[in-house]
């Protein structure tokens, strides 16, 4: 599996997690686990993330700028998460703010799968994507949840 298709299945798994949570009401027990998942899932995908795709992309001038605004955004995701964290699960608030990272989750993920990707595809070679790809599920099986 290269790079590309590790992300996307990820990227793919973070967009069901979204739609799971967006169908959940107040400070539900379904709501409360489903975040605590995504949380985790995001968390553990942008270190892998930057570790395995985008620090690697940073050394080449055609893929720099990109990576290093995906990168500000994983940043970006972290605050809205710690704003969730921190805000009651039956407010409006909470809603809001779980709207707003579903919204800024979802267009990073669709600008790294449009944007990034092709211009990463045409910088690293096939030996240079495989390997990614490996190194990147590798970290992500250690930080899976054993008990999940």
């Amino acid at each position: 599996m290269n790079i590309f298709e590790a992300l996307r299945a990820d990227h793919d798994y973070q967009r069901e997690l979204l739609d799971e949570l967006m169908e959940t009401e107040g400070a539900s027990d379904e709501r409360k686990r489903i975040f605590l998942i995504l949380k985790k899932v995001l968390s553990d995908h942008a270190l892998a993330e930057e570790r395995h795709f985008y620090v690697p992309l940073m050394k080449h001038d055609a893929t720099q700028e990109k990576a290093r605004h995906s990168v500000a955004e994983h940043h970006e995701l972290d605050e809205l998460v710690e704003t969730l964290e921190k805000t009651d699960m039956s407010s409006a608030g909470w809603l809001a703010n779980a709207k707003k990272l579903a919204h800024k989750l979802r267009h990073h993920l669709e600008e790294e799968e449009v944007e990034v990707f092709p211009l990463a595809g045409k910088t690293l070679n096939a030996g240079q994507k495989l390997e990614l790809g490996e190194s990147y599920r590798n970290e992500m099986g250690e930080r899976a949840d054993p008990a999940a």
